[in-house]
């Protein structure tokens, strides 16, 4: 896809993840727009996938470590034909496949259940490590936020991930600074983040997380690392695209309400009709 589809095409997810969250009255909003460009970019030009097939065995794998930002992760799969997109109306419901966070067992697509931080990364080193052991060609990635990095779990795999030289494994970290109390620094700085990666032994890459030219080189750039693993640091907005809540820690798990959800999506809209000019 050009970077103008791609552009559109993550419009549309983050149209998605604001209907999916109004829909459920509860969830994430906030990361998940501000990583609606790494999904959009995953799902539509860098995994190796196939909706009509989802278990083919030769997928590449994606795991959701900051598993409640689910409504993204969805909204990218339903753009992308693993199941219909009034689906995501339903986000939450009683009965839905769409839970708050993912299930592998009902969603298509989705190769791993999680929502408790820290443990997302260390499942995706393990499906590494097996491509690995068993001569397997497929990729993994897996998308972790700058919050998320306070867990010690996450240090203990990228420290297994380099000792096993899993350059299989491509690490992406939503940098939006912001987690559900406030800033990263306030609540536990992980700060300096790609020295600490660096020093775990992981080829880093820092890019802007909403331009596709810089997602584009990163991801091309870690297919070409060979002996070690790669982590994608990407620099992001909270709430990308809505206005009001760009930037706002209370957006983290705070769904619109009637009024709210029109004003985002007339925004989105008109971001949409502007894209279309170009």
């Amino acid at each position: 896809m050009t970077n103008l589809e791609l552009q559109k095409t993550a419009n549309e997810v983050r149209k998605s993840i604001v209907t999916a969250v109004h829909s459920a009255k509860s969830g994430h909003p906030g990361g998940s727009l501000s990583a609606a460009d790494a999904f959009t970019y995953l799902y539509f030009e860098e995994l190796n996938i196939d909706p009509k097939d989802p278990k083919k065995a030769d997928r590449d794998r994606f795991v959701l470590s900051k598993g409640h930002t689910a409504p993204g992760l969805y909204a990218a799969l339903a753009e992308r034909g693993f199941f219909p997109k009034e689906d995501l109306t339903t986000l939450r419901h009683i009965g839905s496949h769409l839970q708050g966070h993912p299930c592998m067992q009902h969603t298509p697509g989705l190769d791993m259940s999680s929502g408790s931080l820290g443990q997302g990364i260390s499942a995706a080193v393990g499906m590494a490590l097996s491509a690995k052991t068993f001569g397997d060609s497929y990729r993994v990635y897996t998308l972790l936020g700058d919050g998320e990095l306070q867990e010690g779990q996450v240090w203990e795999a990228s420290m297994f991930a380099s000792a096993k030289k899993l350059d299989n494994l491509c690490v992406i970290v939503d940098n939006n600074n912001l987690q559900i109390d406030g800033t990263i620094e306030e609540v536990n700085s992980p700060y300096p983040i790609p020295e600490k990666f660096t020093a775990f032994g992981f080829h880093v890459i820092s890019v802007n997380g909403h331009d596709f030219d810089e997602l584009r080189a990163a991801f091309d750039e870690a297919k070409t690392i060979k002996g070690q693993p790669t982590a994608i640091i990407m620099k992001t907005v909270k709430g990308k695209g809505v206005s009001f809540m760009e930037n706002n820690a209370s957006w983290h798990g705070t769904a619109p309400n009637d009024e709210q959800y029109a004003t985002a999506m007339a925004e989105l809209e008109k971001a949409g009709e502007a894209l279309c000019q170009k």
